[in-house]
């Protein structure tokens, strides 16, 4: 293989993250080789903007929650054909695939077949550790290495004997967001029980999520409130459901500030005294920020059908992460505005529940760190199996 010769990558991104992802990617790979990277694939303006044409609108393959999914079953279908036959007749030197593992690792499957010479590297490990663990072994035979954001991942992989795994950091780790609120957190704070307290709400960022907790997180406040406590209420939200929230605590005593803006809402969370969270991905960036929280989450009638095939202790990263339950966690019935209050007054307090959050805050930092930015350890794994056909 020429050295000076461009490095021809097909790439398939069809989320914002993983949009993200694939260009951070694409730039180390430019700065390891010092060559032109010509793509191929699918993805967002990220990776447009260095090039990409892409095949189709990302968009259509962003899909979420298994309704989705089985409702536009046929076009999908379609387009993974299409794209594994566009990849396979652009002859690339690798294929990373990057999360949306129901349509991307299809087409993997579909090009292995086609052309077994071209390497395929997979970006986000699916959460085979959570549930539907024979799917670690079913990707063996189509993807060659699994680029990890989680820790424990790789080790989960080859316990379950999926393909082999690196864990590559996370995008949060080095956010300057991350760093902003960290630091304020950090810093000493007046927790004497006759303060205004600042509490941070977090409901979700799906419609589905903000309509079953909203109410329960507003009883919360009232029953705080009852208990002789004055407070100040920050909730950061994303535009589509900004307007579904503004009208839902429209007729709350204490009115939140709802926050749009992006660098606001990480100088939120370093205000914060304490969380009042939906499950999710945001734990585990207040973890990361440092921000003490409690988690709740009411699963659709759907999510409660197929919920016995989670095979996962706890939902929550951060817990999974650091391997102990440092983030308490209430679903469904369990979901109680008495009981969610008393929760948040143990945390924005002086107390042994605030200090042993703390400490598993700082030991999921330290479980998360790397010792090189994320998309130079991925491009280096890419180069490897590049190398190796």
């Amino acid at each position: 293989m020429s050295e000076t010769r461009p490095l021809k990558i097909a790439i398939i991104a069809g989320e914002e993250s993983g949009d993200l992802l694939g260009a951070d990617i694409v730039r180390a790979l430019q700065r390891l080789t010092g060559r032109e990277i010509w793509l191929v694939g699918t993805g967002g303006r990220h990776l447009q903007e260095l090039g990409l044409a892409p095949l189709f609108d990302a968009s259509e393959i962003a899909l979420m929650g298994v309704s989705a999914i089985l409702r536009d079953l046929p076009r999908l279908i379609r387009r993974v054909g299409e794209t594994a036959r566009a990849v396979v007749a652009e002859k690339p030197d690798c294929l990373i695939t990057i999360d949306s593992p129901d349509f991307t690792l299809r087409v993997a499957k579909k090009v292995r077949a086609r052309d077994p010479s071209i390497p395929i590297v997979h970006y986000v490990c699916p959460s085979v550790w959570a549930w539907r663990p024979g799917r670690a072994p079913a990707m063996r035979p189509h993807v060659d290495h699994i680029l990890c954001l989680l820790p424990f991942e790789a080790a989960e992989l080859q316990r379950l004997g999926g393909p082999p795994g690196t864990y590559v950091g996370h995008r949060l780790t080095p956010d300057e967001g991350v760093k902003l609120a960290r630091s304020m957190q950090d810093a000493p704070r007046d927790l004497s029980g006759d303060r205004e307290k600042t509490l941070l709400l977090l409901p979700g960022s799906r419609k589905g999520e903000v309509k079953s907790l909203i109410g329960v997180f507003g009883e919360t406040v009232s029953v705080l409130r009852s208990r002789g406590h004055r407070m100040r209420l920050l909730l950061p939200t994303v535009p589509h459901v900004a307007g579904a929230i503004e009208a839902a605590v429209s007729g709350w005593a204490v009115k939140p500030e709802i926050i749009l803006d992006q660098a606001r809402k990480w100088q939120a969370f370093g205000e914060a005294d304490a969380a009042l969270i939906a499950s999710g991905t945001v734990s585990l960036e207040l973890a990361l920020a440092g921000v003490p929280s409690v988690s709740s989450y009411r699963l659709d009638p759907v999510a409660r059908l197929i919920q016995g095939l989670v095979t996962v202790w706890s939902a929550l990263l951060p817990n999974l992460i650091a391997d102990r339950p440092i983030v308490p966690e209430f679903y469904n019935q369990y979901v109680r505005p008495e009981n969610l209050a008393r929760h948040i007054e143990a945390l924005w307090a002086d107390t042994a529940l605030r200090a042993w959050q703390k400490d598993g805050f700082a030991e999921v930092a330290l479980r998360m760190r790397t010792d090189r930015p994320s998309g130079e350890i991925a491009a280096e794994v890419v180069l490897r199996h590049i190398s190796k056909h």
